[in-house]
């Protein structure tokens, strides 16, 4: 028998006499154990053991219980025999193999979160986004297309921080904090300029807790960009946040306890590189993080509220063109797509 897992909240495995569903599915992220929401129904009495108690089927069992624990599950396959009056060895069985197959079933999701879905160019696509590339005065181009696909002002900042969010693809990518007073548009700039960056990647983060990094796939953060919205709410993770962005890896130790009862340790590694932006409304960074990043101050002036203000009009007014404003980041997005990591090597300096 196959176990079905076409509906995330409930799997469900189907014997002779037996339906058997996970409630909730099941957790991914702990390997050392495997806790299940069992529900156990009754779907065939036309068996013999049946034909004196016809009132069983549809009769049901649920109990909460870890698969790798012996002790629980063979106290749950007890219960359920005693109550539905079903063979012990057949469900025995049953559930050996749906644990079998939810261990496949875990490290399938886990290779799949760790597999970036990459979008898939057409010919045309990529043939567009290569002659875009191959343009003279290709950083000039690119600024202008920055503007029109709605990053308002800001010229100098939003090509620096496009520069800098492409250098995720390197082996020593650079990183970015933004300055400036709360509700001036730090955030609104990094979530623009993030827009022309493929969605496959880049990590947006609103709030890190202190050990939110350490839940990633080993190669999950690999080559990808962390969009932080606010690193004033961030203090806890930021000494995890400097490793990752200096060593190009973190690791943790953590003690757990195995289904025997042991206490065993368990390393947890998450590789980088990464490209880290964020923004603070700070007037000055902890020198440790200021020094592994650029600093950028939002323009504050009125000529920039003013562009803004303009263009929330036209927005308002139905005057801009939301759909060549769309075709300008599919056109950067892909442009991101192809472009791929060249080692320089300098002849004139050995």
């Amino acid at each position: 028998m196959t176990l079905e897992t076409t509906n995330p909240h409930c799997f469900s495995y189907q014997t002779d006499e037996l339906m058997i569903e996970l409630l909730g599915s099941v957790r991914i992220d702990t390997l050392d154990r495997m806790r299940v929401t069992m529900k156990v129904t009754v779907i065939n009495r036309k068996h013999k053991e049946y034909l004196n108690n016809p009132e069983l089927a549809g009769l049901s069992v649920r109990n909460n219980l870890d698969l790798y624990n012996d002790t629980q599950v063979e106290k749950f396959i007890r219960r359920v025999a005693e109550k539905l009056e079903t063979g012990s060895i057949a469900l025995t069985k049953a559930l050996a193999d749906i644990t079998g197959q939810l261990e496949a079933f875990r490290l399938k999701q886990l290779d799949k979160q760790e597999t970036r879905k990459e979008k898939t160019l057409s010919k045309e696509e990529r043939e567009t986004a290569i002659q875009f590339l191959e343009q003279r005065d290709l950083l000039e181009i690119t600024n202008e297309l920055i503007g029109k696909s709605g990053v308002i002002g800001e010229e100098t900042n939003r090509l620096l921080m496009y520069l800098i969010f492409t250098s995720r693809k390197r082996e020593h990518p650079l990183h970015v904090i933004s300055l400036g007073n709360s509700g001036i548009g730090k955030t609104y700039l990094q979530e623009k300029v993030g827009e022309l960056i493929p969605k496959e990647d880049k990590v947006e983060i609103t709030m890190l807790s202190e050990n939110a990094l350490y839940y990633f796939g080993q190669r999950e953060l690999q080559h990808r960009l962390v969009l932080i919205e606010d690193l004033d709410g961030a203090e806890n993770v930021l000494y995890p946040l400097r490793e990752l962005q200096s060593k190009k890896f973190i690791t943790k130790t953590l003690a757990q306890k195995t289904t025997t009862g042991e206490t065993k340790t368990v390393h947890i590694k998450v590789e980088g590189p990464v490209s880290v932006a964020g923004c603070t409304t700070q007037e000055q960074v902890y020198e440790d993080n200021a020094n592994r990043s650029f600093l950028i101050y939002i323009d504050e002036s009125k000529a920039q509220d003013e562009r803004i203000m303009a263009y929330q009009r036209k927005k308002s007014a139905g005057t801009i063109d939301r759909v060549q404003e769309s075709s300008i980041r599919q056109l950067l997005q892909n442009t991101q797509r192809v472009l791929q990591p060249v080692p320089v090597r300098n002849p004139c300096c050995p």
